[in-house]
């Protein structure tokens, strides 16, 4: 074999990749439906309270 291939560090860029493409996907949604989410909580705290 006169040509090694050395993937060592593949991996690990594979990993970063997907992390970052989760954190943007998280970000989108929570910044779609934050308001939402806290209309939620809202209504729930003010149902608890008497």
């Amino acid at each position: 074999m006169l040509f090694l291939t050395h993937e060592d560090g593949q991996g690990l860029v594979e990993y970063a990749l997907i992390l970052v493409l989760v954190a943007i996907v998280v970000i989108a949604i929570l910044a779609v439906l934050g308001p939402q989410i806290g209309q939620v909580f809202s209504r729930i705290v003010t149902a608890l309270t008497f």
